[in-house]
């Protein structure tokens, strides 16, 4: 595992994989830490940034006959990718997740899932174990209380992982602005589930644009 501090402590596209973890109809129908909306806008939002910098991004679901289908904003970003199932509560356990992150060979692990304090916990825990920096966005995840979700992020804290938001992740990911053949997707993303920073970016634009009408610069 890498430092906490200085420049390496800090996510790389090219040494970062994503994985999301049980984002589907059941779990969302006991979700209290979060207004759902809110999570189902900033998973969306991460799976879009993921894409934007090519991150490989495994999705992933429990029990999908019983616990729905993956929400669809979050399919809809990868329609050609389809889910793995698992039987496991600890995405970590499964060897057809396990595997292809293995075989990636990046070590920066990013993850969020629903629950916080069970499909977010275990994987987590058990890959800090086994040397990689594990990543988890929580803004992306909940739990079924406040205090849940909470508690879940001390314990994964304590154990070594890095707490985050997922617009941290892209600005981590971009770094520079002058990193152009990114700077366009993330900039739809950002207006897209930005919340109050896309509407601001925005209405820059629009400056923007009336300055070039009225001046022709």
């Amino acid at each position: 595992m890498t430092a906490k501090n200085g420049l390496e402590a800090l996510l790389r596209p090219e040494d970062s994989i994503l994985v999301l973890i049980d984002h589907q109809p059941y779990q969302f129908t006991n979700l209290n830490s979060h207004e759902p909306t809110m999570i189902v806008n900033n998973v969306v939002g991460l799976a879009k940034t993921a894409k934007a910098f090519d991150v490989p991004t495994v999705l992933t679901t429990v029990l999908e006959e019983r616990g729905g289908y993956l929400i669809k904003g979050l399919q809809d970003v990868f329609p050609d990718q389809k889910p793995i199932d698992r039987t496991f509560i600890n995405t970590w356990q499964d060897p057809k997740v396990t595997d292809v992150v293995k075989a990636s060979g990046r070590k920066q692990l990013i993850l969020a899932a629903l629950y916080t304090e069970i499909c977010l916990a275990m994987p987590t825990i058990q890959a800090l174990a086994e040397g990689y920096d594990v990543f988890i966005v929580t803004a992306a995840s909940g739990g079924v209380s406040l205090e849940a979700h909470d508690m879940a992020v001390r314990r994964m804290v304590a154990a070594g992982a890095v707490p985050i938001t997922w617009m941290a992740v892209l600005a981590e990911w971009q770094r520079n602005w002058a990193r152009e053949e990114t700077a366009a997707g993330v900039a739809g993303v950002i207006l897209e589930h930005g919340g109050a920073s896309g509407v601001a970016f925005a209405w820059e634009m629009q400056l923007l644009a009336s300055r070039i009408a009225s001046t022709g610069l």
